[in-house]
Formats: structure tokens, sequence, C-alpha cells
């Protein structure tokens, strides 16, 4: 899982740039100002890094950068649940218009810069010239022992949001007390008046239906006994009517046979009139006046009205508007619930209690060793007799990071005091001591390239060749690609990069080439001695190459 290749077109001062990259220790070098570090700001482009205008060539309308990977195994479920089609390797591809707007694509499909960023986190693993600024910043120090010890604090955020979200509500629940004790008067006040009227969901309804029936009783009584008196009147009622003619067909219908279907009709004409007129019959016998039924429904009605006027609502939502007081009734009994409210807190501060006693146990056990892994690091770089301790205080209040304060102390030599690292450390020390975290902690990630951008500066001599060593020996696991001015570092490598600069009538460019042999030679005479290359810098350069396993 290594970087195969990185293109570059129109980029800051390269024109057209294409590197085919080994594995093991690569360096690459060049004269101060020649642009040694463009390789590794263009990839941090290809890794999702912030775009910016200011990153296209001069005379160009865009700037574009390729990288390929090898495909990772875990990179290759992350390509399937992002959507993107896995090959045998994975292509990264950015470009920046002059304008600063940017463009990313990843295996061909167009992608985002979070997504690169989310790719690169598990391909590549940089640290850059000033990573010993970091050793000062409370985040970054926590951070590192929290990779060291294999652990997240994501866990305790998640249980302090909640608990600060808990503690919140209850305070929120404590300030409003008094404005939700007379909410809770006014709502039950008015649904205690409308439940004395307890209305029903389609009462108002049947009410109406009622009242409208009862109201108009003579009428309807009268209408029925006049349709009873011109069915059944003694011998002129329809019913009498109707048998005497069906009579008179059935006695003919032996000699015209056209009668027999007509006889029919009038059959099934008779058996409806008599039923209707035994209907109303019926419904006579049980419908009369009933006035005092009727005062009844007035009076209901007239509650049901009186209520809708004062809470301007119409009759029919009386129902409706009682079940939504009852409900922000409910509401309120919760949010004056201070005991349950108060459980809440409770329960969320136990959660993030033992999520944040358990990362502080993790970075407890941890800091012993990692202190140890530094200060044998440091010991090859300059520091003999210096240790490195990382300590681990409580907090005077639980923070959304944990319960623990994190610092870096150092002592330079033997027999000092650990005192923090940015009160006691040289910038040359402060320089190693970032290498000598940077090689520790390189060794735990999972990235398959390692890019090590001038963390040697400020070293020199015997140091400088313990440098190279420690990058070679990191080279044989993993793909390890290092900026370096220093000769022992760059003697050290598997492989050698020297960047350029040129200028000619269009303009001034860099450029990558690959050297062996007598140019290699040559480079780290330069190095060495300057451009002036003498035959003792020619010779010391060919012993350190020479001395290389």
């Amino acid at each position: 899982m290594s970087l195969r290749r990185i293109a570059l077109r129109d980029f800051v001062i390269v024109r057209e740039l294409e590197l085919e990259l080994g594995t093991g220790f690569t360096v690459l070098t060049g004269e101060t100002g020649a642009g040694k570090s463009i390789l590794v700001d263009a990839l941090q482009l290809a890794l999702g890094a912030r775009a910016d205008a200011g990153v296209v060539r001069e005379g160009a309308s865009r700037a574009e950068v390729t990288a390929e990977f090898d495909l990772a195994p875990g990179l290759r479920a992350w390509l399937d649940e992002a959507g993107f089609e896995p090959g045998d390797s994975l292509l990264l591809r950015r470009t920046v218009d002059a304008q600063g707007k940017s463009r990313a694509w990843i295996n061909g499909s167009p992608a985002t810069a979070t997504q690169l960023r989310e790719a690169g986190e598990q391909l590549v693993d940089i640290h850059g010239q000033h990573a010993w600024q970091s050793l000062t910043r409370p985040d970054a120090v926590r951070g590192l022992l929290d990779a060291y010890a294999g652990v997240s604090d994501a866990p305790v955020l998640q249980s302090w949001q909640q608990w600060r979200a808990a503690q919140k509500a209850l305070a929120q629940a404590r300030e409003a007390q008094d404005t939700l004790h007379r909410e809770r008067e006014r709502l039950t006040w008015q649904i205690g008046e409308v439940d004395k009227l307890a209305p029903g969901a389609d009462e108002w309804e049947e009410l109406n239906a009622d009242h409208t029936r009862l109201s108009h009783a003579q009428a309807l009584l009268d209408a029925a006994s006049g349709a009873l008196q011109a069915l059944d009147g003694e011998g002129d009622g329809a019913t009498s009517r109707l048998s005497q003619a069906l009579s008179l067909l059935q006695a003919q219908q032996h000699l015209e046979p056209q009668f027999e279907p007509l006889a029919e009709v009038l059959s099934s004409a008779l058996a409806q009139a008599e039923d209707a007129a035994h209907s109303l019959h019926a419904w006579q016998r049980r419908t009369d006046l009933d006035p005092e039924r009727l005062a009844q429904l007035d009076e209901r009605m007239s509650l049901w009205l009186s209520l809708a006027r004062r809470y301007k609502r119409g009759p029919a939502e009386l129902p409706a508007l009682l079940g939504g007081w009852k409900s922000e009734l409910a509401r309120l009994d919760q949010a004056a619930d201070l005991a349950a409210l108060e459980a809440t807190e409770r329960e969320h501060a136990r959660s993030y209690q033992a999520a944040a006693t358990a990362l502080s146990k993790a970075r407890f056990k941890a800091a012993p060793k990692l202190a140890q892994a530094i200060t044998q690091a440091m010991q090859g770089l300059g520091m003999q007799g210096g240790r490195f301790q990382v300590a681990v205080q409580p907090l005077a209040q639980p923070s959304a990071s944990g319960l623990d304060e994190v610092g870096f102390l150092v002592a330079g030599h033997p027999g000092a005091t650990p005192r923090p690292v940015g009160k006691v450390a040289s910038g040359g020390e402060l320089s190693r001591i970032a290498l000598a975290i940077a090689v520790t902690t390189s060794r735990l990630g999972t990235a398959g390239t390692l890019i090590f951008d001038e963390v040697d500066a400020g070293v020199g001599g015997a140091v400088a060749e313990t440098v190279g060593r420690l990058m070679k020996q990191l080279g044989r696991d993993r793909q390890v690609l290092a900026v370096t001015h220093l000769p022992q570092v760059a003697a050290c490598a598997d492989h050698h990069l020297v960047v350029a600069k040129r200028s000619d009538e269009a303009g001034t460019t860099s450029d990558v080439a690959a050297v062996q042999g007598e140019q290699r030679v040559a480079e780290v005479a330069r190095m060495l001695g300057g451009e002036r290359l003498s035959g003792t810098t020619l010779a010391h350069a060919k012993e350190m190459l020479g001395s290389q396993p």
C-alpha cells in the first residue's frame, strides 16, 4: 500500500512532471528555493487539502495533480460504500482553476474534498517541518497520547454533549418554574371548563340533527298522517284503488295475455304501498312532539355555542381544542417534573464519568510507555542522557476531552528536572524531540506512505546520520519519502530524487529527476560542500554512499 506515481501539470512552478516512485526510503534534495516541498504540497492537494488559486502556474488556466496508490484492502470496502468503482489501484485527481475553483475525482468518478481526505487518512502520514510547534498545543499533545494508546475521545465527547444538554434542560426548567406554573394553571382551568361539557368527537353534528328533527316534529307528524290518509283512506285510498285495478286485470288476463305482466306490476306497487303505510304507522307510534327533549337539546347546544364563542372557535372544533390542551398540559407537567430532569442529568453525568474514567486509565497506562519510547529515540539524536516525560494530571473541571490535562516535559541532560517542552528546549532540541516523536508514533499508524518534510532541520553530524538510519529502518516496512538538506540522510536512501530550478524565455520552472551512480555522488558532494565540487567532497560523498548497507 504505497504511492506508485504522482503527476503534476502547471502546479506552482512545475510545468509538467510525472514520477514513478518505488518502495523503501526515498529522499528529495535540491538547492534552497528549488521547490523541494512542492511535491509534498501537490500530494496534500490530491489528498483533500484546501485549494487555492495560488497553486496555478503563472499564465496557466488550471493546475492538475494526479496521485496513484496501491489499493489497500481496507479502502476497497470504503470505495464500495462511497459508490466508487474499485480497481487494481486507487487514482486520486484534483484540479484547481485560476479562480480557485476545485474539482476532484476518485478512480475517474467525481468526488468531494472531504472524500479525498477520508481516503488520504488511510494512505499517507505527513510529518511537517513545523511539527515541533504542536508540542506546546494541549489538543495536539493529548491527541498524540491518545493515538499511541489506541483510544479515541469521541465517546467522551458524545457523553459530554449529552450531559451538557441535560444540564441545560434542567437549568431552563428551574428558571421557568414560575412561568410554567402560571401556564399550567391557565390550561388546567380551561380544561376544567370544557371538561364540564365533555364534548364528544361527533356530538355536535348529532345534536344539530336531533334538534332539527324535534323542532319540526309537528310538521313531520302532519306529513305522515296525510301520507297515510292518501294510502289507506277508506274507499279512495291508494291501496284500495290499486287493489281494485289489480282485480279487474286478473279477471280478464285469460282473454288478454298482455294483462298478465301489467297485473304483476300492479301487484308489486300494491305491496310497496302497503309496506310504506306499515312503516308510517310504526313511525307515528314512536314519535311525538317531546318538548322536554327539545329543551334539553337547546340547553346543551347553548353550552357548546357559549364555549365556542369564549375560545373563538367553531363548535365542532371544541373536542380537538380540548385534546390539544390536554397534550400541552402533559408536556408542561413533564417539563416541570424536576425530579425526572434531575434523574436524566445524573444518568448522563454517570455515563460521561464512566467514559472519561476509561479514557483516563488508558492515558495513564500509555503515558510511561510513550515517554520511554521517545526517550530512547532521543538518545540517538544528540540528546544523550535526556529524558522525556508525559504528564497526565487531573483537570480542575471535566471537559469535552475528558478529565485529564496532558503535557510533554523534557530534561535535556542527565540529572535535570523535566520541565514543559516549550520552556526549556531550544529550537534545535524541539526539532529533534519532534523527530523522535514522529519516528516513535509513525510505527503505530496503518498508512502505507510516510512523508517527512524537512523534519531534520536543526540537526547535523552524527545525529543526522542517525536520522537517516531511522528513516531507512522505517522504509523496510513502509514507503518513506523525506525532503532533506542533510547529506547524511540522503546517503541512507534507497532512491534519490533531485529537484532543480531552471529559467528560460518561458519563465522559471522546477523539475525532478532520479539520480544514480556518479550523479548521486555529485549531489551528495554538493550537499556536503556547495556548488564547487572538490576531490575531497566527492571522495567523502563516495565514502558515505559506499558505507551504506
